[in-house]
């Protein structure tokens, strides 16, 4: 190796954790995507706006119930065989998206693609855990939103260009290509990172055992609930965004994929600074500043829904301050919350991600319930996440940085 390419290999990613960062984005480009076509959905399938809100709330359902599945699977057969078998599951579902004829079809379909895309995300977590120890996988966290950081900005751009150009089936056409490509990459490229292990259980009361005694640990109960309920706060943000600024503020689709691009630049960036903070730092430390952050940016959306008449400035402050925060969030969330568990990685992973997706999907529901036809319910549910989060954190959080086991790395 020469001297000139060792500075450039020092940052550039692995092959196999950029692997691991398109499976985690999985999951936002079937959600940032088709965000700009509510309208055009809408209107195709003769459908209320709540309607098709409920497509969303559909998907979340499915990544809460299917996590729960790919953990203790992965936990007996290693990380690629469910891997695999769910990739296959969203394509199948991202085919009877594009072909829905009716609302309540395209519900179901978003149920099945997301039963499938929540093998990527929890499998990826379960991943660095094997391979990483607890601060090495905060730092691989970040990078890991680096990469898949690359969909938030590209994703809700692209669906907004596709409907000047076609209709909204095509973005599910886009969806099937990816899912395509990332098994075919699975089954080149991805090495097995934790070995099966026969004597694992899956009849109901082992693996229901195995959840509890993950969720009796104090580390993964707060750090999950508490990074679950801020995570809630972006997909309130996802949920009810298109409303609020492209039926209310009257917004082009384009224009309102250029605002999601700048929020995920914020995200992208504050992951990076998180990564290199971490050298010098804690996860715990880190995590109590992003959750200040995220009060942060509560504040202002609450001081928005007040005014009466929440201004289109006050709104794109307070998401942007928000969402920049889980750059420092997110990552350590998760480390501290797999922290203590590297032999039930998988099964931690999916009990986490199933909280993340419960709070989404009570968070969204809760905003379509007192949709009034202003802004307010958006902001008020999107703050509301981030103070509730703020508070499990500070009420139940540990004062100093919790011992954490430290796995082998594996190459």
């Amino acid at each position: 190796m020469t001297t000139a390419s060792s500075p450039l290999r020092s940052w550039i990613p692995p092959g196999w954790m950029i692997l691991l960062g398109i499976l985690t984005a999985i999951g936002s480009v079937s959600i940032d995507m088709y965000l700009p076509a509510f309208p055009a959905i809408q209107h195709s399938l003769h459908s209320g706006s709540g309607q098709v809100q409920l497509t969303l709330t559909a998907f979340f359902v499915g990544m809460l119930s299917g996590q729960l599945l790919y953990g203790p699977l992965s936990d007996r057969f290693g990380r690629r065989p469910p891997l695999i078998g769910g990739l296959a599951i969203y394509i199948v579902g991202s085919i009877g998206c594009m072909l829905a004829q009716s609302i309540e079809a395209l519900m179901f379909w978003r149920l099945i693609q997301a039963l499938g895309a929540c093998s990527g995300i929890v499998l990826a977590r379960a991943i660095v855990r094997d391979r990483c120890d607890p601060r090495e996988a905060a730092r691989s966290f970040s990078t890991l939103m680096l990469i898949m950081g690359v969909s938030p900005i590209l994703a809700p751009l692209l669906g907004g260009y596709i409907l000047q150009v076609s209709d909204w089936r095509t973005i599910f056409g886009l969806n099937i290509l990816f899912g395509a490509g990332c098994l075919i990459a699975v089954l080149t490229v991805l090495r097995e990172s934790h070995q099966p292990h026969p004597d694992a259980s899956l009849r109901l009361g082992p693996v229901f055992a195995s959840f509890a005694t993950v969720l009796r640990d104090r580390d993964f109960s707060v750090h999950a609930i508490a990074g679950g309920l801020a995570q809630a706060g972006l997909y309130t943000y996802l949920a009810g965004s298109p409303f609020v600024l492209i039926e209310l503020f009257h917004l082009s689709p384009s224009a309102y994929g250029w605002v999601f691009c700048v929020n995920s630049v914020g995200l992208i960036v504050a992951s990076q600074i998180n990564s290199a903070l971490l050298k010098g730092s804690d996860i715990h430390t880190m995590l109590h500043y992003g959750m200040l952050g995220v009060v942060g940016g509560a504040a202002v959306l609450i001081v928005a829904g007040l005014s009466g008449m929440a201004t289109l400035a006050l709104l794109l402050s307070g998401i942007f301050v928000f969402m920049t925060s889980l750059g420092f969030v997110n990552p350590n969330a998760a480390a501290a919350s797999l922290a203590n568990h590297p032999e039930r990685a998988g099964t931690a992973s999916a009990l986490m991600g199933t909280l993340q997706y419960g709070l989404a999907t009570v968070a969204t529901f809760a905003m379509g319930m007192v949709h009034d036809g202003t802004a307010r319910p958006f902001a008020f549910a999107m703050a509301g996440c981030g103070l509730a989060a703020w508070l499990v954190l500070k009420l139940f959080g540990l004062r100093r940085e919790a011992p954490l086991e430290v796995a082998h790395a594996r190459p």
